[in-house]
């Protein structure tokens, strides 16, 4: 045995095992770094920050904005600020407002006990509306009648992202039919259009999944092994839940984790003072060290959530897992030509909506203000008098494009770092553990918020679904007979890689980031419907509802009209996943 080849079994034998375990640590604790230094690395003058939020009349004289420094103990270098803030957040201090003054860490916690208090309501509305989506679908199963649930309820309330969901309801509940209160958080009846914003969509994607799921579990063998024995229809049921549960704990978990992200637009929507509104507002404040301590509260909720799912599915398996014992479903679903009518409507749709208004102008105050749909305005108008039709046609351009330069980078970074599986664990755990909005909350208080900040947010968490295929295709692709032979054969490393295994690998990935373009569309909106994304006068969708949103009892069209493109463009996202989802199980 020569000694590079002894060299490279000993690295095999002892170092690579605990790569992953490496890449974890590092990847959290560069977060925790890009956090820490989140007001040096803004490029903005903290004491100036100060100054301007403490009094906007004082002249920032070099004497005065020294002396703030010295105060606050900003004269200090980056490094030695990190090391003086992550030895606060050791002893419970995470520092001291830069608006107020007052210790940040107190009120933070208070609201991330609102945050925390609002997500466990929004996932009992998601366990039960996704129970009532499922209850056909057991009901077949136990009377032998197996097959796929057309999915079409649960498709319809995925389709329908926290922001949008929440000023829908806002609009019918509190201002139309004035049933429950619009704003606030002073008791259960303030709870329940919020708990149903966040829910819902959460409940129709966990019942969509769960539907599919059972209806896979009801095909195994041992189930009717079981009625044949004349075990209760409860305990079948129980079994069928317990069997079909961990192969979806990873999808629970990112369920839990959305919550995280969905609270900050829900929160923001009705006025609750919750953790993300308050990250939000330090966002929009540059109060930093506010902005530091609610990131990272909201970072430890949604890495904790995901963790919990793993561990999860883990001691569900159980035994079975580990001895190789599990059942195997018979995958006899295929796609129906009917599938598509969905999909093709919502483009259909959307196609009419751009052709009738691109020719408009969306920038110019032509009607009166809040002026109802006519034959010459077919939309209305908003706020400042601009035409809708013409905003939401060019904010179609305008949301697809940005989404397009996301894809085409998420797509370039997801197979760069999916080729090196092992390093690239850790990033990929961490960052699906991050919603967009945490990601825009973070690009914001480094750059502020703008369209192109908008586009880092979204590309700096979309590439991680793309670079976890990338890594299993290419887990895939070495296994194969005539690749594992190729060192043999003297096959260097580069050409390994570029003539069989990304060749195997980019076509996949390629069309699965084609298929991410309308969810990271609705990312986009949602980003710039927090005041994360464009600015105005921008015609961006996730601004424009947010425009309409202080006119909603006087002028409902200028929320409903952008609402329902982005429901069409969310239903289009939706129904393709759902298509593409029966082809990989039918394959």
């Amino acid at each position: 045995m020569t000694t590079a080849t002894s060299l490279r079994l000993w690295r095999s034998l002892h170092i690579a095992p605990f790569i992953p375990l490496l890449s974890r640590l590092m990847t959290l604790a560069s977060v925790i770094v890009l956090v820490g230094l989140l007001p040096w690395l803004s490029g903005r003058d903290p004491a100036l920050s100060i100054l301007r939020a403490r009094s906007a009349e004082q002249e920032a004289t070099p004497e005065v904005l020294a002396a703030i420094r010295a105060q606050l103990g900003l004269d200090v270098g980056p490094f030695e600020k990190l090391q003086s803030w992550l030895m606060g957040l050791l002893h419970g201090d995470a520092g001291n407002s830069w608006i107020s003054g007052a210790p940040v860490l107190p009120g933070m916690l208070k609201s991330a006990q609102v945050s925390l208090m609002l997500m466990s309501f929004g996932m009992l509305v998601a366990v039960v509306t996704a129970t009532l989506i499922c209850v056909p679908v057991i009901r077949r199963g136990l009377n032998g009648q197996v097959s796929r649930s057309s999915g079409a309820i649960g498709a319809t309330l995925t389709a329908l992202p926290e922001f949008l969901l929440a000023s829908v309801l806002l609009v019918i509940f509190a201002a139309w039919l004035n049933w429950l209160p619009p704003y606030g958080w002073r008791g259960f009846s303030y709870a329940i259009l919020p708990a149903l914003a966040l829910g819902i969509p959460a409940g129709g994607l966990l019942g969509h999944l769960f539907s599919d799921g059972l209806s896979a579990t009801f095909t195994e063998r041992w189930v009717a092994t079981w009625n044949v024995a004349g075990f209760s229809r409860i305990r079948i049921t129980l079994a069928a839940l317990r069997r079909t549960l961990p192969s979806l704990m990873p999808q629970v978990g990112m369920v839990m984790v959305g919550l995280t992200g969905g609270a900050i637009a829900v929160e923001q929507v009705f006025s609750i003072p919750g953790l993300g509104r308050a990250t939000l507002g330090a966002a929009s404040a540059q109060d930093m060290p506010a902005l530091q301590t609610g990131i990272l509260i909201l970072l430890i909720i949604a890495i904790v959530l995901g963790s919990l799912a793993n561990i999860g599915r883990a001691l569900l398996l159980g035994r079975a897992f580990r001895l190789g014992a599990l059942p195997v479903a018979h995958s006899e679903q295929s796609i129906q030509r009917r599938a598509w009518i969905v999909p093709t409507i919502a483009i259909l749709l959307l196609f009419i909506l751009v052709a009738t208004g691109i020719t408009r102008d969306p920038f110019n105050s032509n009607f009166m203000r809040l002026e109802p749909p006519s034959l010459a305005l077919p939309l209305g108008a908003d706020g400042t008098g601009r035409d809708i039709l013409a905003r939401v046609a060019h904010g179609a351009l305008s949301t697809m494009g940005m989404a397009t330069v996301v894809v085409f980078f998420s797509l370039g970074l997801g197979l760069l770092i999916g080729l090196a599986p092992k390093l690239a664990t850790g990033p990929i755990e961490i960052t699906k553990a991050t919603p967009p909005t945490i990601a825009g909350l973070i690009v914001a208080g480094l750059m502020g918020p703008s369209a192109s900040g908008a586009i880092i947010a979204v590309t700096a968490v979309a590439w991680a679904p793309l670079a976890a295929h990338t890594a299993a295709l290419v887990a895939e692709v070495k296994a194969q007979p005539h690749v594992r032979i190729t060192p043999m054969l003297g096959v260097g490393h580069f050409r390994l890689m570029s003539r069989y295994i990304l060749p195997a690998v980019f076509g996949p990935v390629f069309r699965h980031s084609m298929l991410r373009l309308p969810g990271v569309a609705l990312a986009l909106a949602a980003l710039g419907f927090l005041g994360l994304g464009p600015r105005p006068p921008s015609p961006e969708w996730g601004l424009i509802l947010a425009e309409g949103m202080p006119y909603i009892e006087r002028a409902p069209w200028a929320v409903l009209i952008p609402a329902l493109a982005l429901i069409l463009l969310s239903v289009l996202a939706v129904s393709i996943s759902s298509i593409v989802g029966v082809r990989k199980v039918s394959r």
